[in-house]
């Protein structure tokens, strides 16, 4: 992890939607940090010691089971933050905050933003705000990998992805995606090769590019619309 320029423009949503003064306060404690692929930002049941407020780039939450398998129950990108269970008053979480895809982000001490959210109305409604958000989301998301077909479940999930993201290209391999879907890599491939049939991605080497940005929301299931709803405050 590296630091980067502290004085760059702020691109986080639940930053942006603070009220200039209190954001200008918050800034001494919100350090602007440079995130790697694979990077691991907490652990499960460890305390958390920094919440992550991404500027871009795509951190997951991913939990585990005794025999090792894992599924994605989270993606966090410029909409939101890592930690939120913090705010609630825990000092863990029941799973691992990885980064997917690096980026930048603005970290702050834990204890400070839990003591920062107490005293701060304007920043403890917009956090209660963003929670409810998040638990609606991931109910959306456990129907959505119940109910919904692979296909549609794989373009939700690039579409969110390239949400978050400043370029249509960015990095994602077949065996990534699978373990956020909870499917075999194999299930990946016939999928990437159907939407790539239809012009809808372009896929090589580890990257993934958006050509039909309509036609992929026209695949995917309804979840998309609905989850993105969630974070317009």
């Amino acid at each position: 992890m590296a630091k980067v320029a502290a004085d760059s423009p702020v691109k986080n949503h639940l930053l942006a939607a603070l009220p200039h003064k209190e954001y200008k306060r918050l800034l001494p404690h919100l350090e602007l940090v440079s995130l790697g692929a694979k990077e691991v930002l907490h652990e499960p049941y460890q305390p958390i010691q920094y919440v992550y407020f991404p500027e871009n780039g795509l951190i997951t939450n991913v939990v585990f089971t005794e025999d090792g398998a894992c599924a994605e129950v989270g993606v966090i990108g410029r909409e939101g933050m890592t930690g939120i269970c913090v705010f609630m008053g825990s000092s863990t979480a029941p799973f691992k905050a990885v980064v997917q895809i690096p980026g930048e982000a603005r970290r702050m001490e834990a204890a400070v933003f839990q003591a920062e959210a107490r005293r701060n109305l304007p920043w403890g409604d917009l956090l209660l705000r963003y929670s409810q958000a998040v638990l609606c989301v991931v109910s959306q998301s456990a129907a959505c990998n119940l109910l919904h077909a692979v296909e549609k479940r794989c373009c939700r999930w690039l579409l969110m992805t390239h949400d978050r993201m400043d370029s249509d290209e960015f990095p994602l391999t077949h065996e990534t995606l699978g373990l956020m879907l909870g499917v075999h890599r194999q299930s990946i491939t016939g999928v990437a090769r159907s939407l790539s049939r239809r012009g809808l991605i372009h896929y090589r080497w580890g990257k993934v590019t958006i050509l039909d940005r309509h036609g992929l929301e026209a695949a995917a299931c309804e979840c998309y619309q609905l989850i993105r709803q969630q974070f317009r405050f």
